[in-house]
C-alpha cells in the first residue's frame, strides 16, 4: 500500500461533501483521489484532479485505490460495502452499517478472511457535547448512573427534497439515521443492553418513513431513554444523565457540521471549540461539598476518526470503530422494530 491512503468516495452528496472529502483533503496522510459522480462534478471543481467515476463498480477496479468510503442511501450499504471488499479495498461504512445484522455478520466475515480493514462511521462519537458527557458519566462524579437520556429534536413538518430519504426502502427513517447515533453513543459508554422497548411513529402529515421514536434499553440497574421527534419546537437538553449522588444536563452544542456547512475545512482555527453558553451543568456531591458548576465542553473533532483509520491500516493500531460496533447498533435497530411492531419488551442479549 502507498504511504499515503488514496481514498475512492462512493457519494459527493451532502455526507461527500460535508463528512468525509474535507477530512481526506487536508490530512496529510490520505488523498482524495477518486469519487462517483453521475451527473454533476462538484467535486472535480473543488478538488481539482479528483478522477470522477459513472458507477462504484468502476471505481473500486481502480488500482491505485486503497479505501473506499461507502456513503450511499442506507439500502446500498451492504451491496457496495461487499464490492469494495472482494475488490481488494479497505472499507469505511457510513452509518447505519446495514439494514440488517446478519448482513453487517457477513461484510466482517468477508473482511476478516481477507485481512482488510472495515469500519463504521459513527462520527458523533467525536461531538464535543457528546466527548463531555462520556468523560463525566465514566469519571463516577454522578455515582452509580441510573437514567441516562438522550435527544435528538428537530422541528421541520416538510419532507426532504432528498427522495431516498423519504421513500419507504430498507433503511430509511428515523431510528436509521438519527436513532444510529443515539444508539452508538449510548452502547459505547455502557455496552448491550439485555432488553428494549420501544415505541416507532410516524407524526408528519405525509410521511412515508418513521419520525418519531422512543427506546428504553433495559441494564441491571440502569434505563438508558433514546428518543426523536421531528416536531419539537422547543427542546429539552440533549443529554440528561442521573446518578445517585449527582446529575449532568448538556445541551446538544457541537458546532463542526454547521462550521463544514458554511465551507469551513478542519485545520481551521477553533475547529469544533464550544461555546461557553453551551457548556453543561454537573450537580453532585464531591468530597462532602455540595458541587453545582459548568463543564467546559472542549472541543469536537471528527478528524479523531480518520486519523484512526490511518493508524489502523499503516501500523495496526485499534480501528476506531469496528464494525462489530456497528452491527451491535443494527441489532439494536432491528430489536426495535419487533418491540413497536408487537409493544413487548424484547430481549437483546
Amino acid at each position: 500500500m502507498s504511504k499515503v491512503i488514496k481514498t475512492g468516495i462512493c457519494s459527493f452528496g451532502m455526507s461527500g461533501q460535508i463528512f468525509h472529502a474535507p477530512f481526506i483533503h487536508v490530512n496529510p496522510n490520505f488523498e482524495f483521489t477518486a469519487v462517483v459522480e453521475r451527473s454533476k462534478h462538484l467535486a472535480a471543481e473543488k478538488y481539482p484532479g479528483v478522477k470522477v467515476y459513472a458507477s462504484v463498480d468502476d471505481m473500486v477496479l481502480d488500482p491505485s485505490l486503497d479505501l473506499i468510503v461507502v456513503n450511499t442511501p442506507n439500502y446500498t450499504h451492504y451491496d457496495y460495502a461487499k464490492t469494495a471488499l472482494e475488490a481488494g479495498k479497505h472499507v469505511i461504512v457510513e452509518k447505519p452499517f446495514t439494514v440488517h445484522n446478519q448482513e453487517a455478520q457477513e461484510l466482517i466475515e468477508l473482511a476478516a478472511s481477507k485481512g482488510l480493514l472495515l469500519s463504521v462511521y459513527h462520527n458523533r462519537r467525536f461531538d464535543s457535547d457528546y466527548k463531555v458527557v462520556k468523560k463525566v458519566v465514566e469519571s463516577g462524579v454522578l455515582g452509580d448512573v441510573l437514567e441516562f437520556e438522550v435527544h435528538y429534536d428537530r422541528f421541520k413538518e416538510e419532507l426532504s427534497y432528498k427522495k431516498h430519504k423519504e421513500s419507504s426502502l430498507p433503511g430509511t427513517g428515523a431510528l436509521y439515521d438519527l436513532g444510529s447515533h443515539l444508539i452508538d453513543q449510548a452502547l459505547t459508554i455502557f455496552g448491550m443492553p439485555r432488553k428494549l422497548w420501544a415505541d416507532i411513529r410516524i407524526i408528519r402529515k405525509d410521511s412515508l418513513v418513521d419520525d418519531y421514536f422512543e427506546l428504553v434499553l433495559y441494564y441491571d440497574f440502569l434505563r438508558v431513554r433514546l428518543k426523536s421527534s421531528y416536531l419539537v419546537r422547543e427542546a429539552l437538553p440533549a443529554y440528561q444523565a442521573h446518578g445517585r449522588i449527582g446529575s449532568f444536563i448538556k445541551s446538544k452544542s457541537d458546532i463542526q457540521e454547521a462550521q463544514l456547512q458554511r465551507g469551513l475545512m478542519p485545520d481551521s482555527p477553533d475547529w469544533g471549540a464550544e461555546a461557553p453558553h453551551e457548556w453543561g451543568l454537573l450537580h453532585t456531591t464531591i468530597d462532602g461539598k455540595t458541587v453545582k458548576e459548568f463543564v467546559p465542553g472542549g472541543s469536537g473533532n471528527y478528524m479523531d476518526y480518520y486519523n484512526g483509520i490511518y493508524e489502523a491500516i499503516a501500523n495496526g493500531a485499534p480501528n476506531p470503530v469496528t464494525p462489530q460496533d456497528g452491527a451491535n447498533v443494527v441489532k439494536i435497530i432491528e430489536a426495535a422494530f419487533e418491540s413497536s411492531n408487537s409493544g413487548k419488551v424484547v430481549p437483546v442479549i
